[in-house]
Formats: C-alpha cells, structure tokens, sequence
C-alpha cells in the first residue's frame, strides 16, 4: 500500500509526545504500541489548529470507519489513553486502529494490523473534528 501524507495539528502533536515521553520515563518505551505511534508521529506533516483540512482525522475526531472487506462498520471518537473507554465508543490512538487512522482524511483507506492479518478500513466520514467545529482546546 502507498505512504500517503498524514497531518496532525501541532496541539495534538505536542500532548502525543508528552504520552509517549511520560510511558518511556516509566520504562515502557519498547511497547509496540508507541514505537507505532512514534513512527507516525515522525512522518507526519504538522499542521497550525487553525488550518488543519476538516477532512483530516484528528485527535478527539468522531469517524465512520467501514472494513472494506466485510462492509462492518465502526463509529467512535479517537481518544487520548487517558481519554479511551470502548463501552462509550472511545478508542485509543495507542490501539493499533487508531493509531492507524490518525492524520488520515475522509476517503482514504488505511491497513489495520490484527491478530490474523491486516484489515482495510476506509475512513467514511468525521461526523466531527474538533478543530473543524471551533473546539481547539481539547
């Protein structure tokens, strides 16, 4: 699959990496789940909170997502760690699929690692972006 560019507002950039820095301090910087945040957050274009597309998945997002294979599709709110609870459809950017989407626009189909392969989520829709509604400081 083709590297398309992902963007992320330097807010979201900035709270990223205390997240990561703070579980590096506590000696978890191994974990598969940064180091796939980190990757991202390396190759990302960073963007002014202003500017950001409102087409662009960003941090506290709400988004359709569609498996391209199954049709199944998923509704939820790309959530900080500390943020993250499933049972209110909050996933956390440290979970493979959200890590995954982070940066990502309307449209563009992503690779989602699971146990048993990859799947193929295409981004539907952002039902709402923070930035896009005026919210900056979340």
């Amino acid at each position: 699959m083709e590297t398309r560019n992902i963007y992320i507002t330097g807010t979201d950039k900035v709270r990223l990496e205390k997240v990561v820095n703070a579980a590096a301090a506590a000696g978890e910087k191994g974990r598969g789940d940064l180091q796939g945040l980190v990757q991202e957050l390396a190759r990302a274009k960073v963007v002014d909170s202003t500017s950001v597309r409102p087409d662009v998945v960003t941090m506290n997002s709400r988004v359709i997502l569609e498996d391209t294979d199954t049709g199944e599709e998923m509704d939820f709110v790309l959530a900080f760690p500390d943020e993250a609870d499933v049972d209110k459809g909050a996933i956390s950017v440290l979970a493979p699929i959200g890590t995954a989407i982070l940066g990502y626009s309307e449209g563009d189909v992503v690779e989602w690692p699971v146990p048993d392969g990859i799947r193929h989520i295409r981004i539907r829709k952002i039902v709402y972006q923070p930035e896009a509604a005026g919210d900056t400081e979340l």
